[in-house]
């Protein structure tokens, strides 16, 4: 296989802050890799440099010659009058300016008035942009275009929609599909199955994987990751670490290196501190020798060569921060604590629930999953007893004790900082609530950031920080794994699986739903069914 992206020794900063200190690394023609690495590694940075919209301070990068890349770095602005259909077909642009030109020659091939040379010639350059446009497929553009708009939820109905007046995860969706559509050579995706339910995801998981493009995705979807790349890259430290293996793969041999370079790092150190007592003791008998004796101190000057010379096993990091969950509760739930039965619920035409009947009780996590608009959030609401069932009831147990983490795009803007925001909501003292938001990551000046400006990751931190202190012995999670990052998400989990109390989540992260869920909550078609197991025992 041809080497498509290599990159050597690539450095990068922003100002004075160097980003990527040395990233070398090769990804071969046709090759699935997943990126990783913590937020402000350096992902969105080496993409960026990747697609051509900037250029590495120092290094080398080589993108095959030729090679064309696809990378949606932003949502691109368009007219107003543009819909959905023309942001999806203008993946066609060469094809349908050259379906233009066809349309243009056959008017002029029913022009009488041509001379026998002038007709001979119309029909040569039609033929030739005929050839071409079958070649490249341009009778099958409608059909792509379907199978793309259908395979990611976007809909063929919804094509005359003006795309201004989508929202931003519709618009994101949508540039997606364009994105695909256009069959680069190198595909460069940043965080793809975001705004994607389940359905639409597993599809772009068989898209990619029947692809013949290299593909190179930025992703905090491990099961995606799993079922999709070939081998990881990890940036980390400014540098690029290559597994070819999948996701869950990557995690066991990473902790298998780890171990073994502590454990040369040790016998190095060791090595080291031997050197260089001998050196001391070589010093001390060159000093002590009557008259000193320089074939001591040549030695030692030797040996501490040799010692500045040694290739240093650098020690690894083996325990990176990452937030510190304890959910604990205040008080025990009954047995039974809730309980769904014969509860119907609609808006107009729309049946969301008919004649849904399940059981929770103390202990069990459950997680409901379901396509964009099946009702998963209106189910958690009248559980929170914020809306009504049309008919039926929906009953909480005894000494429920309910925690909420609703799914919020964008904290709110009061001109509170982190810790002028947790204080509040806690009723803490300052030190104390210093400490309990040190465990969620935010220290030293951290907390004295606007709420207002925290990135989603953040926001979501700090709100998981408020539900803890809580101590509810219900948790109610709505998308709980949006914005965090791998290493955040990973904790949570953990978390979870040691909470004594009862959950009921909405998630449509796979590998979160397989560690947490004992039961699986399926909405389709108004129909609630119940099945015991994780993801992975759910028949689909």
């Amino acid at each position: 296989m041809s080497i498509m992206i290599a990159c050597q020794q690539v450095q990068q900063y922003y100002g004075a802050q160097q980003v990527l200190s040395s990233v070398t690394l090769e990804i071969h023609s046709g090759r699935k890799t997943g990126l990783i690495g913590l937020n402000g590694a350096g992902k969105t940075t080496l993409f960026r440099m990747l697609s051509g919209q900037e250029r590495p301070y120092q290094g080398s990068l080589h993108i095959q010659k030729g090679a064309r890349v696809g990378y949606l770095a932003q949502v691109p602005a368009y007219e107003d009058s543009t819909t959905i259909l023309d942001v999806l077909r203008g993946s066609f642009r060469e094809l349908l300016a050259l379906q233009q030109r066809m349309e243009e020659l056959t008017i002029q091939m029913a022009d009488s008035s041509l001379s026998e040379e002038d007709m001979q010639k119309v029909l040569r350059q039609y033929g030739e942009a005929l050839d071409q446009f079958e070649e490249a497929g341009g009778y099958a553009i409608s059909a792509r275009i379907d199978a793309v708009a259908n395979g990611l939820g976007i809909g063929t109905d919804r094509y005359d929609r003006l795309f201004n007046g989508l929202s931003g995860g519709e618009k994101t969706k949508v540039c997606l599909a364009a994105l695909l559509l256009t069959d680069p050579d190198i595909l460069l995706l940043d965080e793809p199955t975001n705004h994607l339910d389940m359905e639409a995801v597993v599809w772009l998981e068989q898209f990619i994987t029947g692809s013949s493009a290299t593909v190179v995705i930025i992703s905090h979807d491990r099961y995606f990751l799993d079922k999709v790349v070939q081998e990881i890259i990890e940036l980390e430290d400014g540098e690029a670490t290559t597994y070819p293996m999948n996701y869950s793969a990557y995690r066991e041999e990473k902790q298998r290196r780890l171990v073994r370079q502590f454990e040369d790092y040790q016998e190095q150190q060791k090595e080291i501190k031997r050197i260089q007592e001998s050196i001391k003791r070589l010093i001390e008998w060159g000093n002590r020798s009557n008259p000193p004796n320089p074939g001591f101190h040549r030695k030692a000057a030797s040996m501490q060569k040799a010692l500045d010379r040694m290739q240093k096993v650098k020690r690894p990091v083996m325990d990176r921060a990452q937030m510190d969950l304890d959910w604990r509760q205040r008080d025990r739930s009954g047995n039974r604590v809730l309980v769904l039965d014969q509860v119907w619920k609609g808006y107009g035409d729309k049946i969301l629930l008919q004649e849904a009947s399940a059981l929770l009780r103390y202990g069990e996590h459950a997680a409901i999953i379901g396509g964009n608009g099946a009702g998963k959030t209106t189910l958690l609401r009248m559980v929170l007893g914020q809306e009504e069932p049309d008919a039926g009831s929906l009953t909480l147990g005894s000494r429920t004790d309910v925690g909420y983490l609703a799914q919020e795009a964008a904290p709110p803007d009061r001109g509170e900082t982190v810790l002028e925001w947790f204080k509040l909501e806690a009723r803490m003292e300052e030190g104390q609530a210093r400490g309990q938001l040190a465990k969620f990551l935010f220290y030293g000046a951290d907390v004295f950031k606007k709420v207002s400006g925290l990135s989603g990751g953040e926001w979501s931190r700090l709100r998981l920080a408020i539900l803890m202190h809580q101590r509810p012995n219900l948790l109610i999670l709505d998308e709980p794994t949006n914005h965090l990052d791998i290493s955040s998400r990973e904790a949570l989990e953990e978390a979870l699986e040691e909470f004594p109390g009862t959950i009921l989540t909405v998630s449509h992260d796979r590998y979160f739903i397989n560690r947490i869920a004992g039961q699986i909550w399926s909405l389709e078609d108004g129909e609630l069914r119940v099945t015991l197991g994780n993801y992975e025992d759910y028949p689909r």
